[in-house]
């Protein structure tokens, strides 16, 4: 068979030039061209078809500690995403087949074969849509499911409050915690927003914090108080949450977009002996803990997909060119469903 020939193919690449104080701007990335080059012996060359945008994000692209190591400065910027395979020198992936993988900001991805397990590559059914498995079949769904069934404990009968409930996560919580014969309900920002997670994903009822008072909206909607509280938002939202909760409450901390910006110290929960009075307990969810678990997960969530019990809805926007400001897109709300890059159709 002759090799594929690469020759005048151009990989193009967003890359971290300085690290940010406050929402990222263009100037903190680099736009750089390098030539595509052909796998070695048991690597895959990959062509980027969409990358995922999350707010997990801006937290890699800080120094310091966390659960992943930071973006280096002048790398590729960390992103998953769904690819096709262009040329491969490994049995397990043919030309042709779409996979999901850490692929980066870029428009194609060459994984030497001692990469291909680090980078959690594996072959996705396009028939279930290429989006979706950056979506509830991807990093967002499972940690939506995990966190919610492995930390959150639901119970029938329990009232479920997940905030960010129109974003990635939020979308799967809501409808596993249905399916689980839960009440649930949402926080998002604007009507259009509340009434699709409520209209079409079932949530029981919807708060819009933009319309300010998101302390009624529990009280109205949550009468015996909240079970189990799903955080993607973190400030304000999670301290008056935690006047609500319940005896034995369980608070998911996924996320806490609100805070990922600020120039000052993260703001903790001034609420917190909450947790003391009844007895409740705070933990955190990170979903690379559960990735030998996934294909549970994406199992049992594409057989919904399939019967039509659950949704999967993405915002996507074109062009790798983009990326600084589709990636705002998640700090200011103006997302509607999972933010997906397209980078280049199939």
């Amino acid at each position: 068979m002759t090799p594929p020939d690469f020759t005048g193919l151009d990989n193009h690449q967003v890359r971290l030039a300085s690290r940010p104080e406050g929402l990222p701007t263009r100037a903190n990335w680099q736009f750089s061209t390098q030539p595509v080059a052909a796998p070695g012996p048991g690597g895959v060359l990959v062509k980027t078809l969409y990358l995922s945008l999350d707010p997990a994000m801006r937290g890699w692209m800080n120094e310091g500690k966390s659960y992943i190591a930071p973006v280096e400065i002048g790398a590729v910027m960390r992103a998953g995403g769904i690819g096709r395979v262009v040329a491969s020198n490994n049995p397990a992936f043919a030309v042709g087949d779409h996979v999901n993988a850490g692929l980066d900001v870029q428009t194609y991805c060459l994984i030497p074969q001692d990469q291909i397990k680090r980078s959690g590559m594996f072959k996705v059914d396009p028939a279930l849509g290429l989006t979706t498995w950056l979506n509830l079949l991807g990093m967002p769904g499972m940690t939506g499911y995990f966190g919610l069934l492995e930390v959150g404990l639901p119970k029938p009968g329990e009232t479920v409050v997940v905030s960010g409930a129109a974003g990635a996560v939020g979308q799967t919580v809501g409808q596993i915690a249905k399916i689980r014969g839960c009440r649930v309900v949402g926080i998002a920002g604007g009507q259009a927003k509340c009434d699709w997670v409520v209209n079409e994903l079932g949530f029981d009822a919807c708060i819009d914090y933009k319309k300010g008072d998101v302390k009624a909206g529990l009280k109205q909607h949550c009468p015996n108080g909240v079970d189990i509280y799903f955080d993607n938002v973190g400030g304000e939202i999670l301290d008056l949450v935690l006047t609500r909760i319940t005896r034995g409450a369980r608070i998911v901390i996924c996320g806490a977009i609100s805070q990922y910006n600020n120039t000052t110290p993260v703001k903790g929960p001034a609420n917190y002996l909450s947790l003391l009075v009844n007895r409740a307990r705070m933990e955190g969810i990170v979903v690379f803990d559960y990735a030998d678990r996934y294909h549970l997960g994406i199992a049992e969530m594409a057989g919904y997909l399939k019967a039509g019990t659950m949704k999967s809805r993405e915002d996507v926007v074109w062009g790798l060119e983009t990326f600084p400001e589709t990636l705002l897109k998640l700090f200011n709300g103006e997302n509607f469903g999972k933010l997906v890059l397209g980078v280049a159709k199939d």
